[in-house]
């Protein structure tokens, strides 16, 4: 299980992160902190921490110092800035203080799922070691924005696309739409309309599979793929 500590200055916001991240298979909340003080107790002494939600409007210091405290101090936990801070100042301060996703409020539950469930395939990528080659560390850099979605065109979920990619990301090679429809449960309509859209949005490559006869078979693979 990756253990979780919720930092936002409301108790009722952190409340609803909580419940959202406990319905993510394979997390788990360690805690909440309402403060940049309760917030670093917690981190002190919890037998495990592997991720911290951060808000950056703290009653006693920004969440930014809170990350920066915690690096002093030599906490490892990684950071997912979830805050209503929006100014470009602050996206790139934490990307420079090493978050390695920011998610704006208000926002949904696949919003907050697709974040986590991209920091969870980074982890599985981490944790197999090893050296890598070009690829591999194309791969571990792409887990961090696969959370994010470009603006969706109508009559597009967010959740089809996630489910798409997350099959595509899957798999040892490429796929057709047929597959990637009995892997999902979606028809095949529905299946090449996603695949053509993470196609134009340089999310997959298209390739081609020549049979016998007839027209080549559509075959898709995740961009960055090995």
């Amino acid at each position: 299980m990756i253990e979780v500590l919720v930092v936002d200055d409301d108790p009722r916001v952190a409340k609803v992160n909580a419940a959202y991240v406990a319905k993510v298979a394979g997390f788990h909340v360690a805690g909440a902190a309402h403060s940049a003080a309760e917030a670093l107790q917690q981190m002190e002494t919890l037998p495990r921490l592997d991720l911290v939600l951060m808000d950056h409007y703290l009653p006693d210091r920004t969440g930014l110092a809170v990350v920066q405290e915690m690096r002093r101090r030599g906490l490892q936990a990684d950071v997912i800035m979830v805050t209503a801070a929006r100014d470009v100042s602050t996206v790139q301060a934490a990307m420079r203080q090493g978050a390695l996703q920011y998610l704006v409020k208000p926002f949904a539950f696949a919003g907050l799922r697709a974040k986590l469930e991209a920091y969870a395939d980074l982890r599985r990528t981490l944790d197999g070691g090893g050296e890598a080659e070009q690829a591999e560390v194309d791969r571990i850099f792409g887990a961090l924005s696969a959370g994010g979605e470009p603006d969706l065109p109508k009559g597009h979920s967010a959740t089809t696309t996630e489910l798409v990619r997350r099959a595509l990301m899957s798999a040892d090679g490429p796929l057709s739409a047929q597959e990637i429809a009995e892997q999902t449960g979606l028809s095949r309509q529905t299946a090449q309309r996603y695949l053509k859209l993470l196609e134009r949005t340089g999310r997959a490559t298209l390739t081609l599979k020549y049979g016998d006869a007839g027209r080549p078979e559509h075959r898709y693979v995740w961009a960055t793929r090995p």
